[in-house]
């Protein structure tokens, strides 16, 4: 039971604990409250808004998604970052009535971000930016029940939730795996850490994801976008918020809504989670130690993220040595006792139950959240997916701190075309 008890805390970690409880107190202050949005400022209309779309040969869903930005603000405030673009997503963007800049030679996400707010005076003519991937859609609703957070004039930023596009649906059996265990991925972490960690007097928040979110326009000078030698830029524009104090990142799961097209084949799959990773890792280099509450939680959070990383990736080895050392036991092979001993220490079953069981629950959780009974079938298998994410996290940190330097520039993952209406 205590092996069992170890394993479970270890894979769940204290920390999400702690952002449950968080996630708990607010949902009893919106209700006493009666659920109205905190602060009483101005509210920006869609009008406002300009949605910034970075693109990298993206022409079999820039239109779907220049559509969904259309049906949230008027489409002569969309505009596509066309980033060395070399199919058609330049003259599809103009053909749909959006902005698109060609940029040549291609600089990566960050750095076409920059180039177009900069070109464009984008923070002069807007109050908010909506940062929008090229592969993602926003659900109808966004603007109204996101735009309500910026009504307390201290939120700077309201990250958006995602949630993954099933049509058109993974071609192969693996393919829905994969966007199951993403789908999963999302509703834990925004529902059992983010909404928490968005508490107004924690602001822990740690990464406002870069597919579809907003920021106060007048905070883009403070932060450094492009950052040399990161592969992503949505982790160190989060930082930038929090290590300048520039304001308060609002998230609530109901609010902001956007879907995503996610990897269906496991090459664009590794090559994504090794990026997001790599990112990650590369943007706590660069910012280093502070003082301050979000920095002491960060280093909570890290400590539990390596800790169970190695420990999901060591279970399997300890599992078969704990059985090894049960069957010689059993077998009367070893007549010192040490193979008894280890077995009675770490019970083979009690290390794959406080692996499994946790695990499992979290494909239970996301069956009830988002009404796909499938995911308890696919749910057995999704631990060998986080024991891929435990090594492609583990190496990158490696990478990161080895410095190993990183220009921005990306190759989408293939694509599923979107049907054009």
């Amino acid at each position: 039971m205590v092996a069992f008890i170890v394993t479970a805390v270890v894979v769940v970690g204290i920390n999400t604990l702690l952002w449950v409880s968080a996630g708990l107190v607010r949902l009893v202050a919106a209700r006493l409250r009666d659920g109205a949005p905190v602060g009483d400022g101005h509210v920006p209309q869609p009008s406002e808004v300009a949605i910034v779309i970075a693109a990298h040969d993206e022409e079999l869903v820039i239109e779907a998604t220049i559509r969904s930005a259309a049906r949230q603000v008027p489409v002569e405030n969309v505009f596509v970052a066309c980033d060395g673009c070399t199919d058609g997503t330049v003259e599809l963007a103009r053909a749909c009535g959006a902005t698109a800049l060609d940029i040549r030679p291609n600089r990566g996400k960050a750095g076409a971000i920059r180039t177009i707010v900069d070109e464009l005076e984008l923070a002069s003519r807007f109050e908010v930016m909506l940062l929008l991937d090229a592969d993602s859609q926003l659900h109808d609703d966004y603007l109204r029940s996101g735009l309500p957070e910026f009504a307390d004039p201290e939120v700077v930023a309201v990250a958006g939730r995602a949630t993954t596009i099933l049509d058109p649906p993974p071609p192969t059996l693996m393919g829905r795996v994969l966007v199951a265990y993403r789908e999963r991925l999302y509703l834990s972490v925004q529902y059992l850490q983010k909404f928490g960690q968005a508490a107004r007097l924690l602001n822990a928040v740690s990464i406002v994801p870069g597919f579809a979110s907003m920021y106060r326009t007048r905070v883009l000078a403070d932060i450094d976008i492009d950052a040399p030698g990161l592969a992503i830029e949505d982790y160190n524009m989060t930082f930038e918020v929090h290590a300048k104090r520039l304001g308060r990142i609002a998230f609530r799961p109901d609010a902001a809504i956007a879907l995503t097209q996610d990897p269906d084949n496991l090459r664009d799959y590794r090559k994504q989670m090794g990026r997001w990773s790599l990112g990650f890792w590369q943007t706590v280099r660069r910012h280093g130690v502070h003082a301050g509450r979000f920095w002491a939680l960060l280093a909570i959070s890290i400590g539990e993220l390596v800790t169970s990383s190695v420990f999901v990736l060591l279970a399997l080895p300890v599992v078969l040595l704990s059985l090894g050392c049960a069957i010689i036991a059993v077998a009367g092979l070893d007549p010192s006792g040490v193979a008894a001993g280890v077995a009675a220490v770490v019970p083979p079953l009690a290390v794959v139950a406080g692996v499994l069981v946790p695990d499992y629950l979290l494909s239970v959780m996301a069956a009830v959240l988002s009404r796909r009974p499938a995911y308890l079938v696919l749910g057995p298998v999704f631990p060998v997916l986080r024991m891929l994410d435990a090594w492609l996290c583990l190496r990158a940190m490696a990478d990161a701190f080895l410095r190993r330097h990183h220009d921005g520039r990306w190759v989408s993952p293939e694509r599923r075309a979107v049907a054009r209406g």
